[in-house]
Formats: C-alpha cells, structure tokens, sequence
C-alpha cells in the first residue's frame, strides 16, 4: 500500500506541468489503479461475532438503565424527510415521521459542523472542535489533489480552489487524522455504566493509534472500509455519477466495496448486502443478542452520502422523480427511512422499546454538490456553507417510557448536546476533570426542569469560517482569501432564511456577537492539523449550476 501512494505521489508530480484537463484525467486514472490494487484482495463476507447479552434480564425493564439507540444519516438535507417538508419531490418517509410523532421534535436543531467528522467528533465527546482540536474533515490520500486537479478543468465559473500539496505530505496519513485517543467518547462514558456498546457503520474519527471505534469505547465496532453501497456493477443497483462535482469523481474512482470489523486495512471483507440495509440488519442482530442488558447502539450511516446509488426496487418504487439522479437520492432516503421502521419494528417485538432512547439526525445539512436545489428549502446554503441549510438538521428524540409523544421544543440545541443527554439518560457521569461543551436536553425532552434550562450562545469554528448564533442573532465570519473579511449577520427570529443581512445597519449586534466570537477564538487550542485547501461554494446554487459575477458564495478550507 505504501508503494502504491508513493507512486501515486510521484505520477502527480510528473503531470504537474500538464493541462488541467489531461492532468484530472490522469488522476482518476491513477486512483482507479490505486484503487484496483488496494481492493483486490477483499475476503467474502462472513459473519459479525457480535456479543451476547444474558438469556434472562438481571432487572426488570423499569429498574434498568434504558437501552440506546443513535441513529445518524449523512447529509441528509431538512427538506428530505416529510416530518419538515415533504421530502423529495413530495416522497414521504413515513418511519422517521414516526419516530418524531411519538417523542420529542427538536425545531431548531444544528449540525456540530457544516461537514461530517467535526460534527461526528461533536456527538462523541460534547466538546467543541477549540477544545479537541478536531477541526477539518480529513480526506483519504490523493482525494484533495485530485478534486482540485477536476474543479480547475471544469467550467464551473467558480473562484480558484487552492490546494497545498507540500502541507499534505507533512500532515500524518489519513488513518492517523482522527479524535484524539485521550478524549473520553460517549461509548466509554456509557461502558463504564456497564453497557454494551456497538458501532455499525461510517466513522471518520481516526483508524490508528488507539482512534478506532473499538479503541474509543465500543465493544463491537462493524466499519464502513469504504463507501460504495454496492459494487457499481451489481445487478440491484442503479447508479447516478454527478458529471459537474469533483468529489463524485474521487468516489468513483477511488472508493471500494469493503468492511472491517475490529480490525484494520488487512482484514477487509464484503458488506453482506446493499450499505444500508446490511448495517440495519447486522443492528438488528445486536438488539436481539443483547436485549437482556443495556446497550448502546450507534448505528452511522453513509447515506444518502454520495456516491449515489440506490437499491432497483427503492428506485423503481418512486417512478415519476426527475432527474435521474434525483430518483435515485430518493431511493436512498427511502432505504434510510425503511431503516428506521426496522429498528423501531425490532424494538417492539423484542418487548424493549418503552425504555429505549432512540435518537434520529443527521451529520450537516444537504450537498449542493448533488444538484438538488431544494433539499433544505426553506433556508439558503448548502453542506460546507454555515448558513441554515448548511447546519439545520433534524433531531427527534423518542423514549416512551420518559417523553410524551408529540413534544415540539423550540430552543435551538446542537450536537454537542448528544453526549451530557445520553450520559444522563444513563445515569451516567460524565468525565471527571474534562470541559463538556454540550447541554443535557432531557428537561426539554420531558419537561421536568425546562423552565431551568437556559442557554444563549453557540459556535461553530472551520478554520476562518466561524458562527455564533446568540439568542436570535447570528454571525457568520469568513476571510476569505482574495475579498478581506466578509460578515453576515442575520436576526432570525424575523429572517430564519437569512435574506436580510444586517452586518452594516446593526453595528450594536455586530460588535457584540464579534466579541462573543473573539473570545472563542482565543479560547482555542487551535487544530490538530492545518488545512490544506480551500474550496469556492456557491449559498444560493448547486454545482448543476453555473456561478455569474454577483453570486454569493464562501470560500471555506479544509
């Protein structure tokens, strides 16, 4: 593996001098190669040795510590499931909506990050990426070469990407880019309490180092290898390639059928089925074995992730969605949703579901990558953006025995709040001589101590990119690499869209959240590792569209 990336280093050096056209295309080249090498040698799939609770509960149900369920979906936008708008072109998703109609619907719920690990680092440890350091998504080699090399050769009318190739090669590989072994993970909080802890699915935190799920807390940890949901051959699948994204390029070419479970690169083997429904049924497994004590399960899932592909029946189930690729991102939200109903289904009929917490939401908002517009109608921006539609994202709390169903809370909370709330749903401590960013959100949840909660401010920090969002007003600063400092400042109590931006009219709030977000900012540890790229994103347009002079948009590094 190491000779197969430092060829590719090497073949990259060469084609530098190359036109950007020719050079993208003998990249994607390099990585299909790279990526044939590496994926070679994946064993069949086989069975999970999940453990096993006792036969019969030591406690009754009530006198137990509730059982735990995180279910997580990746880029899935606000306007793709029905409870909040519909869901694509009017689909519904009929079990998330009942997972929201039978607890608590957080209204005004945030992402940790507007992309995927930072959040997910968020969920684990209820600190922000200023304490951890966890602050940028990290790329698999030759991923940010490449969609650099691809976004240079298209005609997009984008501002220049910016790429630091030397930064990378000083950075540690991706493996070793990951949460930190010494924070303290929900899933170490909980097995401390003496559950059983599970992982099934994506990660992003790190594989090396004692970063692995089943190094960070977990017992069992089923890892998403690599991210195709099917091999783009397989007769049950229907694919849809995004011409216009570069990143929908690297996947293609550089991503594989594959997982591990407890273990590395060496020991890959085939998912026993399409992504989504393997991971619900490997889930299920693990509730059945281990309904006698208490678990948590956090269950990660890719999609509706690009690449884009989704199950012949989800697909030919939703007949009349144009684009294709937008019947297709359909089919996965389908997939993601019949997930939902199975576990909820399992929950049931193994006589558990009253004290179990299950817990619905997504990493960031939707990609304007995929070239849908209305993901997350109605509020502006995309994934990568920090405006609303980057960073609103469902969270539907469900635990029958403790929520009555129908609640609708309107303070807005955040991933870091996951953690505490899980922890002390538990009955759990949370860790002894470390800073918990996130609020338990139990009182609200159940009503009991509401009136006592009380939080005003915040932040969201990538880089130069950061927010804060305090009582009703928001900021978002960004200084950018070739327009100085850029502000956007919003009172969304009468603008939750974000149209009116009130950075010149209302120099009272603007210095006031300016503050808020300087002391932030100086609190930091500052990030594990740099960035390496910046990347131009249009707010108000998708990739399928092309950028004019006036556009806004924001450059945001990673």
């Amino acid at each position: 593996m190491k000779k197969l990336l430092i060829s590719f280093v090497v073949v990259a050096t060469v084609v530098g001098g190359i036109a950007w056209s020719k050079r993208a295309d003998i990249l994607i080249a390099l990585v299909k190669y790279t990526t044939s090498q590496r994926y070679a040698d994946v064993a069949p799939n086989r069975e999970i040795p999940w453990q096993e609770g006792p036969i019969a509960p030591a406690a009754s149900e009530g006198e137990r510590p509730p059982n735990i369920v995180l279910i997580v979906a990746d880029d899935l936008g606000y306007n793709d499931i029905s409870t909040f708008g519909g869901g694509v072109s009017g689909m519904q998703t009929p079990s998330i909506d009942r997972l929201a109609a039978e607890g608590a619907v957080f209204t005004q719920s945030y992402s940790g990050a507007s992309t995927c690990a930072p959040s997910r680092a968020m969920m684990m440890t209820g600190r922000y990426p200023t304490r951890t350091g966890f602050e940028f998504t990290p790329t698999p080699a030759g991923m940010i070469k490449l969609v650099s090399a691809v976004s240079k050769s298209m005609d997009s009318g984008l501002p220049p990407s910016l790429y630091d190739q030397a930064l990378e090669e000083s950075q540690p590989p991706y493996e070793r880019k990951g949460l930190p072994a010494s924070e303290v993970t929900i899933a170490e909080t909980l097995k401390a309490k003496g559950y059983y802890t599970a992982h099934i699915g994506k990660w992003h935190l790190g594989r090396e180092n004692g970063m692995a799920p089943h190094e960070q807390g977990f017992d069992d940890s089923l890892l998403m290898q690599s991210g195709m949901y099917l091999p783009e051959n397989d007769p049950n699948v229907v694919n849809a390639k995004v011409s216009f994204d570069p990143i929908d390029k690297f996947l293609w070419a550089g991503m594989g059928f594959s997982a591990t479970y407890n273990s590395g690169e060496a020991d890959k083997f085939k998912p026993g089925g399409y992504l989504t429904d393997y991971w619900t049924d490997e889930s299920i497994k693990v509730i059945k074995a281990n309904k006698n004590r208490p678990f948590f399960l956090y269950l990660a899932h890719w999609g509706p992730h690009t690449p884009l592909q989704a199950t012949r029946e989800d697909f030919d189930a939703l007949e009349g969605i144009e684009p294709h690729r937008k019947r297709v991102y359909a089919g996965m939200i389908r997939a993601v949703d019949r997930s939902v109903g199975r576990i909820l289904d399992t929950l049931e009929e193994e006589g558990i579901a009253n004290n179990t917490v299950v817990v619905f939401t997504s990493d960031n908002g939707g990609a304007g990558y995929i070239g849908i517009p209305e993901v997350n109608s109605p509020f502006r921006g995309f994934k990568i953006t920090m405006f609303e539609g980057g960073l609103r994202v469902p969270l539907f709390v469900r635990w029958p025995a403790k929520i009555t169903p129908g609640i609708s809370v309107n303070e807005p909370v955040a991933h870091i709040d996951v953690m505490p709330t899980l922890a002390a749903a538990a009955g759990a401590s949370e860790p002894e001589g470390v800073v918990i960013d996130g609020v338990d959100l139990l009182p609200l949840a159940t009503g009991e101590g509401a009136d006592d909660w009380n939080r005003d401010t915040l932040f969201w920090q990538n880089g130069h990119y950061q927010v804060v969002r305090h009582g009703d007003w928001k900021l978002q600063v960004n200084d950018r690499p070739t327009d100085g400092l850029q502000q956007w400042l919003y009172n969304l109590s009468d603008d939750p869209t974000e149209h009116i931006n009130l950075a010149a009219s209302r120099s009272d709030k603007l210095n006031e959240l300016s503050a808020l977000l300087a002391a932030h900012r100086a609190s930091s540890r500052g990030p594990l590792y740099e960035s390496i790229s910046q990347f131009a994103v249009m707010v108000d347009k998708t990739l399928a569209e092309k950028f004019v002079e006036g556009d806004e948009y924001v450059y945001t590094p990673n």
